[in-house]
C-alpha cells in the first residue's frame, strides 16, 4: 500500500480524544507537518501545555489506528512529536485611538520657552479650525494653567468610562484646546516631591485615564532635559513625532542635539518632525521693522540643516509674548500681530509636517 499524507489524515480522524469527546484532527491537534519516506511516517501533535496527561495516550491511539489502517510494518511509534500550541496574543486597545497626531514638544534644557511655544502653537492649530489637546507632560513644573489662566479649575469625572469600567478625567477646556496637566490637582504653592515612578505613574494616568475624545493632533509640553519621563511616554502611547525647541545660543544647540538624539535612539524610534528657533531675534514694539538677535543669529537654522530636519519656525522676542503668558492669553490670538502671524505659519508647518509622516 502507497502511504500518501491524506490516508494518514484519514486514519488519524478516528482517534478521540478522551477527554473532549472529538477527534483529533477536528479538534485540529495533527500539526500540517506529515513526513513521509517510505514506510517512515513522523508527525506532530499540538497540545496547550507540555504536562497534559493526554500526551502518552493520544500517541498511543495514534500508533495502533495508523497500523490498523495502512500496515504493522510502518515505522511511526518514534516519530510523532509534541509541539505546544502557541498562545493567542491579546489584541491591545490602541492608546487615544481617536487622536491623529501626538506630537511632543521637547527642548535639551529649560529655559528656551518650550513651554510658550507649545502653548501658543495649540492655540494657532485651534484658530486653524483644527481639534486639539494639551497635555503638561512637566510633572514638576507645570505651567499650562499659568498660561491659560486656568490654575483654579479642577478637572471633575466624565460619563464616559474607559476600559476599567471607572469614569474617564475631562479636560479642562480654554480657547478650544481640551487640556490637562498636575498643576490642576496639586495645591499650586506647593512642591511636587515624587519619586521618579509616581511621576510615571502620574503622567500615564493623564494619558489614558482621560477623555480626550477625538483630536487632530494632541500636543504634549514634555519636561526639558532626557529623563524616565520621556521614556514612560513613549511606552505609554504612540508618539507620531517630536518638535525640538531650542534658542540660537551654543549652549541651547548642544543640548537640542541630544533631545534629537534621544528621539533618534532606535529604543525610543520617534521621527523629528522639526526645529523651533525661539528668541531668534529681538523686536522693540516701537521699531517693528528691526531684529537685533540677542543670542546670536540662525544657530537653529544651522542645526537643522546638520542634523538634516525642517527648520518649521523662527519666533521673536517679543514683550507681549512674555506678558500675555502671565495674564493666561496666548499671544496666538492677537488677530494680525506680528507674533500670531509667525504661530499661524508655524503651526501651518506642522501640519503640513505631520501630514507627510
Amino acid at each position: 500500500m502507497d502511504i500518501y499524507p491524506q490516508l494518514v489524515i484519514d486514519s488519524l480522524k478516528t482517534v478521540i480524544h478522551p477527554a473532549k469527546g472529538q477527534d483529533i484532527v477536528t479538534l485540529g491537534m495533527v500539526e500540517d507537518d506529515i513526513r513521509i519516506n517510505g514506510r517512515r511516517i513522523s508527525f506532530s501533535l499540538l497540545f496547550e501545555r507540555p504536562n497534559d496527561p493526554a500526551v502518552a495516550m493520544l500517541k498511543k491511539l495514534c500508533v495502533a489506528a495508523l497500523k490498523r489502517d495502512i500496515g504493522e510494518d510502518i515505522d511511526v511509534e518514534e516519530n510523532i512529536y509534541v509541539k505546544i500550541k502557541p498562545k493567542p496574543q491579546p489584541v491591545e486597545e490602541p492608546v487615544l485611538p481617536g487622536v491623529k497626531h501626538v506630537i511632543a514638544v521637547a527642548s535639551g534644557k529649560g529655559g528656551v520657552g518650550k513651554s510658550t511655544v507649545t502653548s501658543n502653537l495649540a492655540v494657532a492649530l485651534a484658530n486653524a479650525g483644527y481639534k486639539v489637546g494639551l497635555l503638561d507632560a512637566d510633572i514638576f513644573g507645570p505651567s499650562v494653567p499659568i498660561m491659560f489662566d486656568t490654575q483654579d479649575e479642577r478637572p471633575v469625572l466624565s460619563e464616559v468610562t474607559g476600559p476599567t469600567g471607572k469614569g474617564l478625567i475631562e479636560p479642562v477646556q480654554k480657547y478650544g484646546i481640551k487640556m490637562l496637566s498636575i498643576g490642576y490637582f496639586v495645591d499650586p504653592g506647593s512642591a511636587i516631591v515624587w519619586r521618579g515612578g509616581m511621576a510615571s505613574n502620574a503622567l500615564k494616568q493623564l494619558i489614558t485615564d482621560a477623555a480626550w475624545g477625538e483630536l487632530d493632533y494632541l500636543l504634549i509640553d514634555m519636561p526639558p532635559g532626557t529623563s524616565d519621563i520621556h521614556i514612560t511616554l513613549t511606552q505609554t502611547v504612540k508618539i507620531s513625532a517630536a518638535i525640538i525647541v531650542s534658542t540660537p545660543q551654543k549652549v541651547a544647540l548642544a543640548d537640542a542635539i541630544k533631545g534629537i538624539n534621544m528621539f533618534q535612539n532606535e529604543k525610543v524610534n520617534v521621527p523629528i518632525l522639526g526645529i523651533v528657533e525661539n528668541m531668534a531675534w529681538f523686536t522693540p514694539a516701537e521699531l517693528p521693522n528691526n531684529k537685533y538677535y540677542l543670542f546670536g543669529k540662525g544657530g537653529a537654522e544651522a542645526l537643522a540643516q546638520q542634523m538634516n530636519v525642517p527648520l518649521l519656525a523662527q519666533i521673536p522676542i517679543v514683550q507681549s509674548i512674555c506678558d500675555n503668558g502671565d495674564k493666561g492669553t496666548p499671544v496666538a490670538l492677537q488677530e494680525n500681530s506680528m507674533t500670531a502671524l509667525a504661530f499661524a505659519e508655524f503651526a501651518q508647518n506642522v501640519v503640513t509636517a505631520a501630514n507627510n509622516l
